[in-house]
């Protein structure tokens, strides 16, 4: 991890007392309180930055349902969601550098409640990894910058 890379990270541990995980391929945030009421504070922070859900993935209701099928009623999640959406403009700056980055989008948020843990919900997000030239880098700065800012919103209220 660059140094550039780890003050970013503390910012955002600093910036967010919810985080709970950073690796390279995702950030959670964790805070206490009810599914809805959590999720609806995404759909609102998404809102708030002018975007459009375009899709809900109701992922606990897939995995029990597929489970039975599979001889695996291991229940994973109390609830589950995947709110996903796009952003014109930062897709359009991203897939101008790089037409391959299409694969980024849409973007997603989870919102996630474990067995273990019903009074505790997670947000998930994937880090975009920022590679190559400089303009790839500062496109998925600003792309990784709108996920935070949308679950920071979410946190906050």
């Amino acid at each position: 991890m660059t140094v550039k890379a780890k003050l970013l990270f503390l910012c955002l541990l600093f910036l967010s007392p919810a985080v709970f995980a950073a690796d390279d391929y995702r950030i959670t945030h964790v805070v206490s309180g009810k599914f809805e009421d959590v999720r609806d504070s995404v759909v609102d922070a998404i809102a708030m930055q002018g975007l459009v859900i375009n899709n809900v993935s109701h992922m606990s209701e897939m995995l029990d349902r597929t489970g039975q099928d599979l001889g695996d009623t291991t229940q994973v999640f109390l609830r589950a969601e995947i709110l996903e959406f796009c952003s014109a403009a930062v897709s359009r700056a991203s897939m101008k550098i790089d037409p391959h980055s299409i694969v980024l989008c849409p973007y997603g948020i989870a919102v996630y409640v474990l067995p273990a843990e019903p009074g505790k919900v997670y947000l998930s997000y994937r880090k975009p990894v920022a590679m190559g030239k400089q303009q790839d880098k500062k496109s998925l700065r600003t792309l990784e910058k709108l996920m935070h800012d949308i679950v920071h919103d979410a946190i906050q209220k």
